[in-house]
């Protein structure tokens, strides 16, 4: 019987497919010189279980850091906790506004074909508002990916699980400590949890949960290490021995972009000349190239804002990411 991978390599020849198979390729060949990479999640990827093979792909060491939305950091835990409980709609582009209502009304929240319990997310937040108050009070400050890994880490939660936990990626990105990001966070259901537990009052203080800027200085601090930079000044050498760090980004808008400025940010206003470049550049959107539209912009112009090279191995693929992203990973997984 043919594998995943030798399907691809024989069939997947000229277009976008072929993109598909040189994308996953030339990851496979930045991993094995020695890189590290970045991927970032847009989107509803965790509502779309990427995490069944997103994990696998974590623990194998393919992954080294995320920067996702607030929706994929969250709605991975909502699954690993309530998938049985989710609602699908198989004709889901035939509702009616009154069929919307009548979800609503059955306390669901539609994400395309997948409707997600309101009892979940008060599930979560009652243990998110404990470990929140609780760092509030001792004057402890995390990112928002850390306070959701202490709530995974409490064993009085593994009973609640409703999938494998090898099917969820933040599980993973805990087990093997890797960093994840979350710019725009607010703009989220935990993030507005947050919001409304420090208005009530059951959290003391909004700075309990680290800022983007935080973030951002926490990523550029990593890309230095995880690229080699900082060894390489440390032995006084020129030139990196392995490639910088990569760049797999799943979608458009702020978790790809806020990731990929940690470079300019450093070269251009830490004006670290020397910093290394991204070192490898794929994308998986549906957006069409467009006029000043990020997800559709393609990879040649980010050239010109200090985020890659010319000689950056990049490629652009336009598809369904959650059709795309498995099969990527699958070839990278040998399956």
């Amino acid at each position: 019987m043919s594998t995943v991978r030798a399907f691809m390599d024989r069939h997947f020849l000229h277009f976008n497919s072929r993109e598909v198979v040189d994308a996953a390729k030339a990851y496979e060949a930045h991993i094995k010189s020695g890189g590290k990479m970045m991927v970032t999640l847009a989107g509803a990827m965790s509502t779309a279980r990427i995490g069944r093979i997103l994990g696998r792909l974590i623990r194998q060491g393919y992954v080294h850091a995320i920067c996702c939305t607030g929706a994929n950091l969250e709605e991975d835990v909502f699954n690993l906790l309530a998938a049985n409980d989710y609602k699908i709609i198989q004709d889901w582009r035939a509702l009616r506004a009154e069929d919307e209502k009548a979800l609503y009304d059955q306390g669901y929240n539609r994400v395309t074909d997948t409707c997600i319990p309101e009892t979940i997310m008060r599930h979560l937040e009652e243990r998110l508002i404990d470990v929140w108050s609780k760092a509030a009070k001792s004057g402890e400050r995390k990112f928002e990916s850390e306070f959701l890994f202490e709530v995974l880490g409490d064993p009085s939660l593994e009973q609640h699980y409703q999938i494998p936990k090898d099917d969820s990626w933040m599980l993973a990105a805990k087990e093997m400590g890797i960093p994840v990001y979350s710019p725009g966070w607010e703009d989220s259901t935990t993030g507005n949890m947050f919001a409304a537990a420090c208005w009530r009052g059951d959290v003391s203080t909004h700075t309990v949960v680290k800022t983007g800027t935080e973030q951002m200085e926490h990523l550029m601090r990593w890309y230095l290490d995880a690229s080699g930079y900082n060894a390489m000044k440390k032995q006084g050498a020129s030139k990196l021995d392995k490639p910088s760090v990569g760049f797999f980004q799943i979608g458009g808008g702020i978790a790809g972009d806020f990731a990929i400025c940690a470079v300019p940010a450093m070269i251009q206003d830490l004006e670290m000349e020397d910093c290394p470049f991204w070192g490898y550049f794929a994308q998986i959107s549906d957006a069409v190239t467009s006029y000043g539209g990020y997800s559709g912009a393609v990879p040649n112009e980010k050239i010109t804002w200090g985020k890659l090279e010319v000689d950056t191995p990049k490629y652009m693929i336009q598809s369904d990411a959650t059709i795309v992203a498995p099969l990527i990973f699958a070839y990278l997984l040998g399956e």
